[in-house]
């Protein structure tokens, strides 16, 4: 069950992941783009997503994930399903049904395996954006992949992912007009042995192109201007300029 946050809460971010009743505000959870009031919050076990009503996808989804999680057991859930915690809109299977698009999580299932609750709300249509089946299955795919082989080298990462909205160029889906994204960001932060921060940012058409990593790439910077997010809000302001600078994939490789 989720926990909806629609004016900057106090509220538990997870069960079992941080710790129960951390406050979503806590300047700990580096994952977290600036909040503001407008933002419809859904709190789940292993994420953060900050829901669009109107277009039926998250604005974005944000989650720390770490070198243990990463031996987590739970398998794959069955199936996708609405979030009945939250009452607002939402999309429905039936919005997806027969669309050639996918149905691509944000917070991915494979970085969930942690937990039971993580994993079946990994699958929960908030978490969901149509996607591109080849972007999903090759490139994006691949950057998932890339996250948890960072993950475990760095020992955690931070995580900001979701769809960009520029043109509307493909339109709607399903009777409830569900709306396609014309691309998609993920951000990652980690933090050195060094203590310091270094951050990366990466942008893909939401298309059947091939988009190799290197060439997907942009600064944290770059991707705040794009997007009108604040990125790793809760790092020290000088940390945060540092990272958000630069991108050097040579660094990530």
């Amino acid at each position: 069950m989720c926990v909806l946050i629609a004016v900057l809460p106090l509220a538990a971010y997870s069960q079992g992941h941080r710790g129960a009743q951390e406050p979503l505000l806590d300047k700990s959870l580096l994952e977290l783009p600036a909040i503001q009031e407008k933002d419809i919050i859904l709190s789940y076990s292993g994420f953060v997503v900050n829901y669009n009503p109107d277009y039926l996808i998250p604005n974005w989804v944000a989650y720390e994930l770490t070198a243990g999680e990463m031996n987590g057991k739970v398998p794959r859930a069955n199936g996708f399903s609405m979030d009945l915690s939250y009452r607002d809109r939402q999309a429905m299977r039936e919005d997806y049904s027969n669309t050639g698009w996918d149905k691509g999580h944000m917070a991915p299932s494979a970085d969930m395996k942690w937990s039971q609750d993580a994993m079946s709300e990994s699958f929960y249509l908030t978490n969901i954006c149509p996607q591109n089946h080849d972007l999903n299955g090759r490139d994006w795919h691949t950057l998932e992949n890339r996250v948890r082989s960072w993950a475990q080298k760095y020992g955690r990462v931070w995580v900001v992912c979701g769809p960009i909205i520029d043109e509307m160029r493909y339109g709607t889906i399903g009777e409830r007009e569900v709306a396609v994204p014309d691309r998609f960001f993920k951000a990652v932060l980690r933090q050195d042995e060094d203590g310091a921060y270094q951050a990366i940012a990466f942008v893909f058409d939401n298309d059947s192109s091939r988009q190799p990593l290197k060439q997907a790439v942009m600064t944290v910077d770059g991707l705040e201007l794009l997007t009108g997010y604040n990125m790793f809000a809760n790092l020290e302001d000088d940390a945060e300029a540092a990272a958000e600078a630069q991108a050097a994939w040579e660094d990530w490789r």
